[in-house]
């Protein structure tokens, strides 16, 4: 734990009594779910130093569409990130390690809630944390499968094409879709956010399906394996 991980904050961070045994991923599958969890810690600073230094990767989508859902379940730690009721509630940059990475929970963004000025507080985190943060390795971008494209959504689109990290794309909420409008709708999506087929992947933490896959990808991307 380094000296900046004692600013933790226990609204970021995870329910007490938080599980460190993967309760639901078979080891050798998910390779996530296999080794320890360690939350680090919640900051305000994109420049915070972390110890000991490893690629990062950031994770990021609007305040409801699921990231924290998400992060338990690529983990298998039910309890690690805390699901709350109300969207907005990830404010800080929150930092997990896990055996040769870390996962960094951003700020969610088009939190209307949260005022003018919080809300330009939030996005000025993220823009430093994305344009300037020498270890980042990728960015898994969360989008809610059955909507198009929000403002918001186009302007983070921009946002990532400038700070030219590479980035995976993650369609949430599969499960909402039939199995036939499913490969339809990931189309539509790609061509309405000029996503490259292999940027693409789909999830659904109600039905567990597409976890495996993005653990091996996000692994992929700390190794630098991701374009």
């Amino acid at each position: 734990m380094t000296e900046a991980g004692k600013h933790r904050s226990e609204a970021e961070g995870p329910e007490a009594g938080a599980d460190q045994h993967p309760p639901f991923a078979h080891p050798g599958t998910n390779p996530l779910a296999a080794g320890p969890v360690e939350f680090v810690g919640s900051f305000p600073d994109p420049q915070v130093p972390v110890e000991p230094r490893l690629p990062e990767i950031a994770f990021i989508g609007r305040s409801n569409v699921g990231k924290s859902s998400l992060l338990n379940m690529l983990t298998g730690r039910p309890g690690l990130a805390r699901v709350s009721g109300s969207p907005g509630k990830t404010t800080l940059l929150n930092f997990y390690r896990l055996p040769g990475l870390y996962l960094v929970d951003l700020p969610g963004y088009g939190f209307a809630r949260a005022s003018k000025g919080a809300r330009a507080g939030y996005r000025k985190l993220v823009n430093d944390y994305l344009r300037t943060r020498s270890s980042l390795a990728g960015v898994v971008w969360l989008l809610d499968i059955r909507h198009q494209p929000s403002k918001d959504d186009l302007d983070m689109q921009k946002l990532l094409s400038e700070s030219g990290r590479p980035v995976l794309a993650v369609l949430t909420k599969a499960d909402k879709l039939t199995r036939s409008a499913l490969p339809v709708r990931v189309r539509e999506l790609s061509e309405a956010l000029s996503l490259q087929e292999d940027q693409v992947e789909v999830t659904s933490s109600h039905s567990k399906i597409g976890f495996t896959e993005l653990a091996n990808s996000i692994v992929a991307a700390a190794a630098g394996e991701m374009t």
